[in-house]
């Protein structure tokens, strides 16, 4: 008899300690002797007294819940009970003042003697009100995912219907797109490496002039962050205003010169000058192109603000002027400023590229992109391996004989790197094609090339015939 009392004493510390490190609260509701037994843990999650309570034919517990949650988690637990003699629920407790919102979880179940009636109800009660904060955050996050990916998709029809009203043929459309689309991966990736709080104007303006005309472009001002509305924005304006440039202005001849400063104004916004030196006479367009069109009826709009060109023989100009709304304060997260283009293999063909007869592995997990690829690939002759979209399809291509590659640097979450590795001990060449940035790209210690998503396919036949062109 002693025996058996200390073991239930023990069973009963160990029951206590074990309720204690998971945070539970319990409760007991005696229903011959109509009362409630509640514990210290469960008064301190839900508010009320803890102890012996009058349980009032089980109502005394009904103030501890919400009142806007109360007649749903009331048919819950009355449906529980009908059905299986327990329940759980989660619902908000009742508001107690000066202190944060709490959510519960509830789980009950009845307590019957040898004849079937009703003794009791026990039970636990948890504060999840940290999982409920995170389902809400991850929830309003996905909201904000869905849409930033619908404006992006929006801009980009808007982008391609724009630029094929303006272009004379194929070839210019995806020139100009390609470009364009480039720029808005620029300022997406600096968004993205702040969390979307916004992006440094020195930042866009290296992403956009860092590779071209080394020692002919120039960039200087203040630390100014702007919102991603206007981050795109400038970013698109920096790059139409730099393909004029690289076409018909100071960029086009080595003695040119482009500043692009920037200051803060009175009002907490800030003027943008573009100014071009040292290259052809200037002189107004003869007609009026999209970039022209962005420049000067989008641009102004987006920075909540206004923008001007000029074209004095000395140089094209460009003045934009933003508003406070384009600026935001400093991000906790600010990432390093981007590192040059010309380090990525980026440009196209200087003119057909011939791959004929070379057997190509195609790695990417995109279906359509995949299919891209393999038309361009196969339209400058070469032999299709693949394509192949999952990692272990991969692999099991490594048996075939393997001229060279392009691989996507994840697939579907699994990185390359086990398929760079074998093709690097055969001395196979390939080049990595990624849509992550400089932070979380490519597998590094391959010095491979590397092509970044948004591309056009024919960068990627050009990046082949490269890998491909005997090393003098």
């Amino acid at each position: 008899m002693v025996a058996d009392a200390r073991r239930a004493r023990l069973d009963i510390e160990h029951l206590e300690l074990a309720l204690q490190a998971a945070g539970l609260g319990e409760f007991q509701y005696d229903v011959p002797g109509d009362f409630y037994v509640i514990s210290e843990r469960m008064a301190a999650i839900t508010g009320g007294e803890a102890g012996y309570l009058p349980a009032e034919g089980g109502k005394a517990l009904w103030p501890r819940i919400h009142p806007d949650d109360f007649e749903e988690t009331l048919g819950q637990i009355r449906a529980g009970f009908e059905a299986h003699d327990r329940y759980e629920i989660e619902c908000r407790a009742a508001p107690r003042p000066g202190l944060p919102q709490v959510w519960l979880r509830v789980v009950g179940q009845r307590i019957r003697d040898d004849h079937g009636e009703v003794q009791g109800v026990i039970g636990i009660v948890e504060d999840i009100t940290a999982r409920k904060v995170e389902e809400d955050q991850r929830h309003a996050l996905m909201a904000e995912i869905d849409h930033r990916v619908k404006n992006v998709l929006a801009t980009v029809q808007a982008l391609a219907v724009q630029t094929a009203r303006r272009t004379s043929s194929m070839e210019g459309f995806l020139q100009a797109f390609s470009g364009r689309l480039k720029s808005m991966g620029s300022a997406n990736e600096l968004l993205t490496a702040a969390r979307w709080r916004g992006a440094a104007i020195d930042h866009l303006a290296a992403a956009e002039l860092g590779g071209l005309a080394p020692g002919q472009t120039r960039w200087e001002g203040p630390d100014l962050f702007l919102t991603p509305r206007a981050a795109n924005a400038l970013s698109l304006a920096l790059h139409e205003l730099a393909t004029n440039a690289l076409k018909y202005g100071a960029l086009s001849v080595e003695t040119g010169q482009v500043l692009v400063s920037w200051r803060e104004t009175p009002n907490g916004g800030f003027i943008l000058d573009w100014t071009e030196s040292g290259g052809p006479v200037a002189a107004p367009p003869l007609r009026t192109g999209f970039g022209t069109t962005l420049l000067s009826q989008v641009t102004g709009r987006e920075l909540n603000g206004t923008t001007s060109l000029e074209f004095p023989s000395t140089g094209a100009r460009a003045r934009l002027e933003a508003g406070p709304a384009a600026l935001v304060a400093r991000p906790d997260t600010v990432p390093e400023a981007p590192s040059r283009r010309s380090a990525e293999t980026a440009a196209g063909p200087a003119g057909p590229v011939d791959l004929a007869g070379a057997r190509v592995l195609i790695v990417e997990d995109a279906a359509l992109l995949a299919m891209e690829l393999e038309t361009g690939l196969s339209e400058a002759g070469a032999i299709v391996i693949g394509p192949a979209y999952e990692l272990e399809e991969a692999l099991a291509l490594m048996d075939q004989q393997i001229d060279a590659a392009v691989l996507d640097a994840n697939l579907n979450g699994l990185s390359v790197s086990p398929v760079a590795d074998i093709l690097a001990e055969r001395g196979v060449p390939f080049v990595f094609a990624t849509g992550y940035g400089d932070a979380g790209g490519a597998p590094s210690g391959f010095g491979a090339p590397v092509i970044r998503k948004p591309y056009d396919v024919t960068q990627v036949t050009a990046a082949v015939a490269d890998l491909l062109r005997p090393q003098v």
